[in-house]
């Protein structure tokens, strides 16, 4: 039924000002500003689209991905810019740098933005 329909994806910030500060000047993502959110102009030609919602809750899942070739040298891009990555322990459990070795070539790291939504690297060896 939607197999040629356009789409995007969205989720909600906190404070937008917070959101274009991060995602523009810390990141690197062009931005451009909508009527009460901020459009996310990715590499691929895709956007998203980020709101501002009062009673804002993170997501307690990766909202983003950012596939890199190589996960170290972009946590160490990103620790270089204030950015600290996460810890998981169990299954996905993290190294000291916050990185997630996986089996298979499965690397990972996630890190989160100012409204504690869910970010990552990621080099995968299914894309």
């Amino acid at each position: 039924m939607f197999s040629k329909t356009p789409t995007f994806s969205s989720f909600s910030v906190n404070s937008l000002s917070e959101a274009k500060t991060f995602y523009h000047d810390v990141l690197g993502i062009e931005t451009d500003d909508r009527e009460h959110m901020i459009n996310l102009k990715l590499a691929d030609g895709k956007n998203i689209l980020v709101y501002e919602k009062p009673d804002h809750a993170p997501a307690t899942f990766t909202v983003l991905n950012f596939v890199v070739d190589d996960v170290d040298a972009a946590v160490d891009q990103l620790n270089a810019q204030g950015i600290v990555m996460l810890q998981y322990g169990g299954p996905i459990a993290t190294d000291a740098k916050g990185i997630h070795r996986g089996e298979g070539g499965e690397t990972i790291a996630w890190f989160a933005d100012p409204a504690g939504n869910i970010l990552s690297v990621l080099k995968s060896s299914m894309l």
